[in-house]
């Protein structure tokens, strides 16, 4: 394999690869929440708009996670996007171990039982409509049934392996 100057040296792919990759590229953070025997949740920056008509939404999960067992049966999802002013949030929902769900973090029961996060940018509450196998994880297909896009603030951003708020 020869690269070109212009593209400097190219590289095998392998995970490392893939996660340097994606570190330069700034994505929006989210928590996915469900309930089963008791709530759980964790950060994403995989959420992505898939289709209008239906509405619906897609997100990874890891399948060695441990919100994993209740996700593969939840019937119903929130998603909640995140404003810059929730960093300490969205680093409790990605630290393992942690009680995502203990105070200082504020929450409610939603629609279809969901927890839903209070104070976030925007919320929706979901039907899980398919669980895609892809490698070690799952990509979650979800129907929009409810939700809140009314609550201020700007985009919480994840860039360069840490959490970062939007700059003009």
């Amino acid at each position: 394999m020869t690269a070109s100057p212009e593209l400097g040296t190219p590289h095998l792919t392998t995970p490392d690869l893939l996660r340097s990759v994606f570190r330069r590229h700034a994505a929006g953070v989210a928590v996915i929440t469900a309930h089963g025997t008791r709530p759980v949740g964790f950060t994403a920056t995989s959420v992505t708009s898939v289709a209008a008509e239906p509405p619906l939404l897609s997100f990874g999960v890891g399948t060695g996670s441990s919100s994993w067992p209740v996700l593969s049966e939840a019937e119903h999802v929130g998603v909640h996007i995140l404003g810059e002013h929730q960093r300490e949030l969205a680093a409790t929902f990605a630290r393992s171990g942690a009680d995502r769900f203990a105070p200082p973090t504020r929450w409610r029961t939603g629609p279809h039982g969901v927890p839903v996060l209070e104070g976030v940018l925007a919320w929706t509450v979901c039907r899980v409509v398919a669980r895609v196998p892809a490698g070690d994880h799952r990509v979650v297909l979800a129907e929009v049934v409810a939700g809140d896009p009314t609550g201020a603030g700007r985009p919480l951003l994840y860039h360069q392996g840490r959490f970062n708020g939007l700059r003009d």
